[in-house]
């Protein structure tokens, strides 16, 4: 799969090519394209050692090249990119309530997908039965003519990337194997897992709106809230892995229950189940909204339905995600306080209300930030949604089989 990058079995030269033509892809990822003359510039490798390394890519199939006509006179030259048609990643996109699985090619080009209810729990009855899905899935679509190279899993919790351990869910694995050291052994790929908050502000970061940008904050606006730091060129872990768990700040200390134990967290105020919550509960004492005429089956009441309310005017619902926009602003104006960003990119199901949550969330930032950290600062909805998830698992995952150890 990657022997042709060499070995410590093998010798210093060998070891050497192998690290240099990890440097070629590496310079590649995600739809870029060079000249053997270009890539000899950015990668301080001499040309002769260069035009060896690009032909024994195209070989193993990870190089593909074009001629560009260039309209001067001479020989055309040939532009080296990755080859879209020969290798790809497995994704295993999991959330709170189901499982996205999708193999993607190193430009980003999504071959086949599938998605599956598959609520999560904590348990190795649900590693067994995720497997079975992954199984499933590669036989349904086959390879599509790929080969997989590794595997990328993308979930909530606290993961600590270094170990591919998530601490939130410990109990997801069979024996001592957790869910990445299932899916090597019984698929035999290679397998990196990010936390989702993270490998989506890496997918802003590198594709999206921060992607001229050295530091975005990214805020998961979903069923649960996540932050996740990008600064510097890498995104910002802390030392476990942890960094950004904004949704655990305490903002009601009498307020309700959180899932993680604690009380009157960010998460109970502001999140996507928070709003669906208060919305039920206000028909059911009588508000006038446009989804009265659900005050008898509440349970049928779903977040686009709310967000479509909101998007007609209805007064009762805009309120309500006023109240949590103003709320997330002021937990975002410690962020920005402590990160300085250039960008705060919002996304998640509550990102599809638009500027009835942008708007409260600039009214709270530009109350409680001083004036310096904010005059240069932009709040946007992402323009990629679900696919800056995604692009940002492949990312680390390409991130991962071509680093030099």
């Amino acid at each position: 799969m990657l022997d042709s990058f060499g070995s410590s079995k093998e010798s210093a030269v060998e070891i050497k090519k192998g690290r240099q033509k990890k440097d070629i892809l590496k310079t590649l990822f995600a739809d870029k394209s060079y000249t053997i003359a270009e890539l000899s510039d950015i990668l301080y490798i001499s040309i002769p050692s260069l035009t060896q390394h690009v032909e024994d890519l195209l070989i193993d199939g990870w190089l593909t090249g074009e001629e560009v006509d260039n309209k001067k006179q001479g020989r055309r030259p040939t532009y080296y990119s990755l080859n879209p048609n020969k290798k790809a990643n497995l994704l295993i996109d999991i959330s709170v309530n189901g499982v996205g699985l999708y193999l993607i090619n190193f430009q980003n080009n999504i071959i086949c997908e599938n998605s599956y209810d598959y609520v999560l729990e904590d348990s190795s009855k649900y590693l067994e039965g995720l497997l079975k899905l992954i199984d499933h899935f590669l036989k349904t679509y086959g390879n599509a003519g790929f080969e997989i190279v590794s595997a990328g899993v993308s979930m909530p919790g606290l993961v600590n990337s270094e170990i591919n351990i998530n601490y939130t869910y410990p109990k997801i694995k069979l024996g001592s194997n957790g869910l990445c050291k299932s899916v090597l052994k019984k698929f035999g790929m290679p397998c990196f897992e990010l936390n989702d908050s993270k490998a989506t502000v890496n997918g802003e970061a590198l594709f999206g709106l921060g992607a001229d940008l050295s530091h975005v904050l990214s805020i998961n606006m979903d069923w649960g809230i996540g932050l996740a730091v990008y600064t510097g060129g890498t995104i910002f872990t802390g030392a476990n892995g942890f960094a950004g768990e904004l949704g655990h700040i305490q903002v009601a200390p009498d307020g309700e229950l959180c899932s993680c134990g604690k009380v009157g967290c960010l998460d109970t105020v502001t999140s996507a189940k928070s709003l669906l919550k208060s919305i039920k509960k206000g028909l059911k004492e009588g508000k006038v909204s446009l989804l009265s005429k659900y005050r008898d089956n509440l349970e049928s009441i779903d977040m686009e339905m709310i967000i479509d309310a909101v998007q007609n005017g209805d007064e009762f619902a805009i309120d309500l995600l006023y109240n949590i926009g103003i709320e997330i602003g002021k937990g975002l104006s410690i962020a920005v306080h402590l990160f300085n960003p250039q960008i705060i990119i919002i996304d998640g199901i509550l990102s599809k209300a638009g500027k009835f949550i942008v708007n409260p969330i600039e009214h709270s930032i530009n109350k409680y930030c001083l004036p310096d950290f904010k005059n240069q600062l932009k709040i946007e909805v992402s323009q990629l949604g679900n696919s800056a998830r995604l692009f940002g698992l492949n990312a680390f995952v390409a991130q991962n089989i071509f680093k030099n150890d």
